[in-house]
């Protein structure tokens, strides 16, 4: 059965995120996300989860200057280095917070820099951070992110996720699915979930467009969660949305579509 978790990064952001805990646990979450925890120390996140009975269920390689407008780290050449320390960092977290799955964000093509040894490069560094988070019982997960709100992201669309799977050819690594790229990439998002479930890790959920709360653009999430709840999918079904308004009023799709899910 699939587990239901929000994203703290994304929702419950009118307060600093120290006090987003508690909001998902008034909620009536179990799970939560949050891309990048490092502002906090791991003791403080680790009170915030014991005090509200909460599961971290993934966190983000740190990702160098791509939230910033720059190109990242995993799939550009000369920043080797800075990934590895990247990634130590994160399994640091990841071990102490008992997170079981990291996803790595590839980057942005430099606009000076050709794009296959970029991927070569990505596809080294999906090795490493396979073969190290797998030595911690981590699981490791990549992201396709639509290329209107990141222009020359590595990895856009299932079909170059799946050339990087076969060039990594790994079996932990899975795809983080993000409902809402996909979305923006042109996919049908249930016909892809189908074709792609054994390769999925991860999934994530906004509407399109405008990456707010379902029910507020075209996704057809009634099917697509009816789908996922009846399927073999046993991983995280995570909301990491812009809400329309306040947070607090945003969640009116989880009375629909969870009220009668347990495992959130």
């Amino acid at each position: 059965m699939t587990k239901l978790a929000v994203n703290l990064s994304m929702i419950f952001t009118e307060v600093p995120l120290i006090e987003r805990f508690a909001l998902a646990h008034s909620h009536g979450f179990q799970h939560i996300e949050i891309q990048f925890p490092y502002e906090l120390s791991i003791d403080d996140i680790q009170s915030q989860l014991k005090l509200y009975d909460l599961n971290l269920c993934l966190i983000n390689v740190p990702a160098g200057d791509l939230m910033h407008g720059g190109y990242g780290l995993a799939g550009i050449p000369g920043r080797e280095i800075a990934f590895h320390q990247a990634l130590e960092l994160a399994i640091e977290y990841a071990n102490a917070l008992n997170v079981p799955s990291v996803n790595i964000l590839a980057g942005k093509q430099p606009e000076d820099a050709d794009l296959l040894p970029c991927l070569n490069t990505l596809a080294n560094n999906l090795k490493l951070a396979c073969h190290m988070l797998t030595d911690h019982g981590i699981q490791p997960l990549f992201e396709m992110i639509n290329g209107t709100d990141m222009p020359r992201f590595l990895i856009q669309n299932i079909a170059q996720a799946q050339e990087m799977l076969e060039a990594v050819h790994h079996p932990a690594l899975k795809m983080q699915f993000d409902c809402y790229h996909m979305a923006m990439m042109g996919e049908d998002i249930l016909s892809a979930l189908k074709e792609n479930m054994d390769w999925i890790g991860h999934i994530q959920f906004a509407d399109c467009p405008g990456r707010h709360e379902p029910d507020t653009a075209q996704i057809d999430y009634s099917s697509i969660f009816t789908w996922l709840k009846q399927s073999a999918y046993t991983g995280y079904i995570a909301a990491e949305y812009r809400p329309q308004s306040h947070s607090n009023q945003s969640f009116a799709w989880k009375d629909k579509y969870f009220s009668n899910n347990h495992t959130y």
